[in-house]
């Protein structure tokens, strides 16, 4: 965004048409960071750490392979990191504190693929030790935490890509595009479909087995007793750690929605039924939000029916999720190709910046994108600019939804209107040592 702040009256009108309008944009040149990666060339092999080595972390650090070499990986769980060598042929090198790794001169660059609440500290603290980031979704746990990532991002001048990679399917780029070219008339409303959350509880607590770092695993939330299903694959089930669907799923479609939408969201409301088991998952049993936007488009968010995105305009409508792309305007395209050169983006970092034309480009390969702007330091799709933004409209869902009532928000300064109790959901207590600081 902008240094200069204007008017709420000038935001909104901007925000209606341009600020979530410029999110179309691919690639922005970064200013100032262009000394500050190592490679010269693009024939130069790029040296990665992995942190968090566990489900998608490693599927990520198999994608950042093609492009780099993997010469270390840190992980909490002993048997995950030395499980997670084996599968790079035993050559990297391994630590319990990811800390280790980023003192490390001659890593590059650092993917992290680890538990929610983890994202925020270990990327800003990659950014500060001179490093680009690939950060699986959600970006942030709180907004706060989006906020103080953005401000270090921008001062440092690294290059982060957000693990979004919807942004990269032709799918969903295709929707968004036709949305934003008018294919369906004036846009004025989408319906979002996640999926239920998991239930499940009480659970058995159980020693601490000898292979986990449980404590440093736990960070910044507090501290409590082992239990099985709190860790791994299961932590998105325990509000303590992440969102429930809302940032799972949410973190995906939500910014897809918010992409077409081409605005920020003003008004928030939501309702939830929650679990009232002890030591047991406490994300919402039932969910629903709904948001309207400054541009006067509405979007609701729920958790049964068909998993994906409608948009519906004033002359048609576009589903897509991540097996189809379907809607007459869709059908359509065979007889009336769609005018690329005649497509409007913005630069989503600048408000103030004029439109210019062009078009989505055409981007297959997540990963590449990265690797790609890495070298010629450029802003990538999913960078944090816009995923904070996102991932920020499903916090938003989930506090609307705790607290059972419509709330009023300022998408330019980033609070409640008027309410102390939202507000104090901006960010969460943090444990010490594990505190988030810009």
């Amino acid at each position: 965004m902008s240094q200069s702040h204007p008017s709420r009256r000038s935001f909104l009108k901007k925000s209606s048409v341009g600020l979530a309008a410029g999110m179309t944009v691919p690639y922005v040149f970064t200013a100032n960071a262009e000394e500050k990666t190592r490679p010269q060339s693009k024939n130069d092999r790029l040296r990665i750490g992995s942190i968090g080595m566990r489900y998608q972390g490693t599927v990520i650090a198999l994608k950042a392979q093609e492009h780099g070499d993997i010469v270390a990986i840190a992980d909490v769980d002993q048997h995950v990191r030395e499980q997670a060598r084996a599968g790079f042929g035993s050559t990297p090198a391994i630590y319990e504190d990811y800390r280790k790794l980023l003192d490390r001169k001659d890593i590059d660059v650092v993917t992290i693929g680890t538990p929610d609440h983890w994202h925020t500290r270990i990327a800003i603290d990659a950014c500060r030790a001179g490093k680009d980031v690939y950060v699986e979704k959600p970006l942030t746990l709180t907004i706060d935490e989006g906020k103080l990532l953005s401000k270090v991002v921008k001062e440092t001048g690294r290059v982060v890509q957000v693990g979004s990679w919807q942004r990269s399917d032709q799918r969903f780029r295709l929707a968004v595009e036709m949305v934003r070219g008018g294919r369906i008339g004036k846009l004025e409303r989408v319906e979002v479909i996640l999926g239920k959350n998991l239930t499940g509880g009480p659970f058995p607590e159980r020693p601490v087995p000898g292979n986990l770092n449980w404590e440093l695993w736990q960070g910044q939330t507090p501290a409590v007793p082992y239990i099985e299903e709190r860790c791994h694959y299961t932590f998105r089930w325990w509000y303590e750690y992440s969102g429930g669907q809302m940032t799972d799923w949410g973190a995906h479609h939500l910014d897809v929605a918010q992409w077409g939408i081409g605005s920020l969201p003003v008004e928030i409301e939501g309702e939830a039924k929650y679990p009232d088991v002890p030591d047991g998952f406490n994300v919402a049993i039932d969910f629903s939000a709904r948001y309207k936007y400054a541009n006067g488009v509405e979007m609701t968010v729920a958790d049964n029916g068909r998993n994906g995105i409608m948009f519906t305009g004033t002359e048609g409508r576009i589903f897509v999720n991540r097996g189809t792309v379907d809607g007459k305007p869709i059908e359509e395209l065979a007889d009336k190709p769609f005018p690329r050169d005649q497509f409007k983006v913005y630069d989503f970092d600048n408000l103030d910046r004029p439109e210019r034309v062009g078009k989505l480009d055409a981007i297959v390969n997540h990963m590449g994108n990265f690797f790609d702007c890495i070298r010629e330091r450029r802003t990538p799709i999913s960078n944090v600019a816009c995923q904070h933004r996102s991932v920020s409209t499903c916090h938003l869902g989930n506090i609307a939804m705790h607290l059972g009532r419509k709330l009023t928000w300022d998408p330019e300064k980033e609070v409640f209107v008027g309410d102390d109790e939202a507000n104090a959901r901006l960010s969460r207590t943090q444990r010490s040592p594990y505190e988030i600081t810009a």
